[in-house]
């Protein structure tokens, strides 16, 4: 955690919950002024603590409310194979998050759609073509108990 102190870790605690309170609000928070805060803030950003500032989305007001995870195995699991999965997957815009896994099979990737035939499509057309992928196996979400961030 290199130089981070716990007001640092307060800072990054606080824009996770609310990525929008100002500089003022959040230095109050944390028991700073304004200007340390701000410095602390843009320390934290050039040292790659803090990566960025998104809105979080509702995705079942979009229709996205289908979730499937989906294990993926390779034929091949070589530095080159590896690399050429990995550029491939993260142009699939349904895959939400892709992680290599230690373990029986090799990825696991969350993909949301708005229903099952797009997830069959998604999966079909597109999961079952990127590079070297031997098999797959679905599990598709009942129900969303908890999900940092909605």
């Amino acid at each position: 955690m290199g130089n981070m102190d716990r007001t640092d870790l307060k800072i990054i605690s606080e824009l996770q919950t609310n990525a929008r309170v100002t500089v003022t609000e959040l230095a109050a928070r944390v028991g700073l002024s304004k200007t340390p805060c701000q410095v602390r803030m843009r320390r934290l950003e050039e040292e790659g603590y803090i990566t960025g500032y998104t809105a979080l989305v509702n995705q079942n007001k979009l229709g996205r409310n289908h979730i499937a995870f989906v294990q993926v195995t390779l034929s091949n699991t070589g530095s080159k194979a590896l690399a050429a999965f990995n550029e491939a997957v993260v142009k699939i815009a349904a895959v939400e998050q892709c992680h290599m896994i230690a373990g029986g099979f090799d990825y696991l990737l969350k993909i949301r759609t708005t229903d099952m035939a797009s997830y069959r499509m998604v999966l079909g057309e597109e999961v079952s073509a990127l590079p070297h992928v031997q098999q797959t196996t679905t599990f598709v979400v009942m129900e969303n108990v908890k999900d940092v961030g909605l």
